[in-house]
């Protein structure tokens, strides 16, 4: 892997990963449209889906550190009661979200992404990923929009479940769960904060699943030093990704999934269309 091509693949992730248009998705089809040669279950890949993790969810605890400051306040009882018991219970609602994934992840990642890792359906299934997005925004609940001190257990069960999608390479998890908040009468902004606040443990627990895998790998040297570099790259592009989609969804709730429905559907058809004639 060349130093462009591993600075490329840093801001497709850190882009991606946050954007609702699927990272991995992305991972699959970009690198077999520009024909690049690259294996990513090679020992040789592994650190860099290691260290491009890291620096996502690093870029994500830094953005949103107040909110993780305050949730760990919460949890060890610092602050007034009112204050305590609001963040204990955001908490254990991001514990409710995340759970689904984890369950699935650990059981059917492998299968499900085995199964639809081949170019031509990761392009396939990120048309449907725009359809998804354009079913949320059609069907979302409007009026009285709900704050995130609104949701309860079941709320965040349902959007846990939505994020479950993502397994599929193709569908992106920002995107699904953001439909699964909207469909709860969450507003695009509050839907997004959720969405990246449940994030960072997954991003966190893919990246501890992937360094085990490191361990007693055959890495070319050099591979740590251009893949650290990279990290940083997915790091602030992740961290400047984050910036302007809180920004954007709280300005643009009427229709704000729209653009990256269509950008899917667009980019899907025509890649769907280059590797069936390559």
């Amino acid at each position: 892997m060349t130093a462009i091509q591993a600075f490329l693949i840093a801001v497709l992730q850190g882009a991606s990963e946050l954007f609702p248009v699927s990272s991995l998705g992305h991972a699959v089809v970009v690198p077999a449209l520009l024909h690049w040669p690259l294996d990513q279950k090679a020992p040789a890949f592994l650190p860099f889906l290691v260290l491009l993790h890291t620096g996502t969810a690093a870029a994500l605890l830094a953005f949103f550190w107040r909110d993780w400051w305050a949730l760990a306040c919460g949890v060890f009882g610092r602050g007034d009661d009112a204050t305590v018991n609001a963040m204990r219970r955001r908490f254990v609602l991001i514990v409710i979200a995340t759970i689904p994934a984890v369950i699935l992840g650990a059981t059917l990642e492998k299968f499900v992404r085995g199964l639809f890792a081949s170019p031509i359906l990761a392009a396939a299934m990120l048309v449907l990923n725009g359809m998804l997005l354009l079913f949320g925004e059609r069907l979302r609940k409007t009026g009285g929009a709900r704050d995130l001190d609104s949701l309860n257990g079941w709320d965040a069960l349902a959007i846990g479940c939505w994020q479950c999608t993502a397994l599929v390479p193709g569908i992106s998890r920002a995107g699904a769960t953001m439909v699964g908040g909207l469909l709860r009468g969450l507003n695009h902004g509050a839907s997004a904060h959720f969405s990246f606040l449940i994030a960072t443990p997954i991003i966190i627990g893919a990246t501890v699943l992937e360094t085990r895998h490191l361990f007693g790998a055959a890495v070319p040297p050099g591979t740590f030093q251009l893949a650290a570099m990279a990290a940083v790259a997915a790091g602030i592009v992740a961290w400047a990704s984050t910036w302007f989609l809180m920004r954007y969804f709280r300005h643009h709730d009427d229709w704000a999934l729209n653009p990256f429905a269509y950008y899917c559907i667009a980019f899907g058809l025509a890649a769907s269309l280059w590797l069936g004639l390559a």
